[in-house]
């Protein structure tokens, strides 16, 4: 039992690292931000700031709004509520895993991603980041996600890829499973999407998104209010993922920044 134990709590200590890494990092760029903001006001050099930041902005966009006040107790069957969604998302998923397989030998024979394709991979994206902020990876709204792929910009959580007019020939043959690699084990962490043998079976653990928006969940219920900074630590996490969902599914051939920001 001592190879299963230390497993469990060399597993625990890596969820603790991240998360404890995550915070470190949305706590400093807050502060950078703030800076920032600073020496705007203060008449200083603010536009090389500005235009580096806007340099640093990823082409995939990620954003929501806490959509207050939140009722304390629907949180908790949401889950249920959502389930017309996940039926429609389960099909959309299985469409877009063909779709991204064309796309790849689009890239790899004329360097684009077709357009009608990479537009209904950006729905079936959007369409999943509205439900999973509803639900089960942020609960940030109490407004039902719509039965659209469009981009609902009244919705408090958008996503948006910029389509990139020419990819690299090249670079679609290994950025997917082989350059992605340091991203997938986060992605895996954070979303429970990694299992292990368990007395000769398979197992996952919920990830680490979902167990902050259960804790989120709770201190709603108990408090009546979601904690704004574990709202900014969430977003920021599932921003990652979409991210890197992204750059694997060969929509972007810049690397994703190991960041929670924009």
């Amino acid at each position: 039992m001592l190879l299963w134990v230390g497993l469990i709590l060399a597993a625990a200590g890596a969820v603790v690292g991240l998360a404890s890494a995550a915070m470190i990092v949305f706590g400093v760029r807050h502060t950078g931000d703030r800076g920032g903001a600073a020496l705007a006001g203060a008449g200083g050099a603010s536009l090389p700031l500005a235009a580096e930041r806007i340099e640093a902005t990823y082409p995939v966009s990620v954003e929501a709004h806490l959509d207050e006040p939140l009722s304390r107790w629907r949180w908790l069957v949401k889950w249920f509520l959502a389930i017309p969604h996940f039926i429609v998302l389960a099909f959309l998923w299985m469409a877009f895993v063909v779709l991204t397989v064309v796309a790849f030998v689009a890239i790899l024979f004329t360097g684009r991603y077709p357009r009608g394709i990479f537009d209904f991979n950006v729905g079936a994206m959007r369409w999943t980041w509205r439900v999973s902020f509803y639900s089960v990876s942020a609960l940030g709204t109490d407004r039902y996600p719509p039965f659209s792929l469009g981009a609902e910009p009244d919705y408090p959580a958008t996503l948006e890829v910029a389509y990139p007019e020419r990819l690299s020939r090249g670079m679609v043959l290994v950025k997917s499973w082989l350059l992605a690699i340091p991203h997938l084990i986060i992605v895996a962490l954070l979303t429970g999407n990694a299992g292990w043998a368990w007395w000769g079976g398979y197992g996952q653990w919920p990830g680490l998104i979902t167990v902050l928006t259960v804790v989120a969940g709770v201190i709603l219920l108990v408090r009546g209010r979601y904690p704004h900074e574990m709202f900014d630590l969430i977003v920021g996490l599932n921003r990652w993922v979409w991210r890197v969902v992204a750059y694997v599914a060969l929509m972007r051939d810049e690397y994703p920044p190991f960041r929670l920001g924009r």
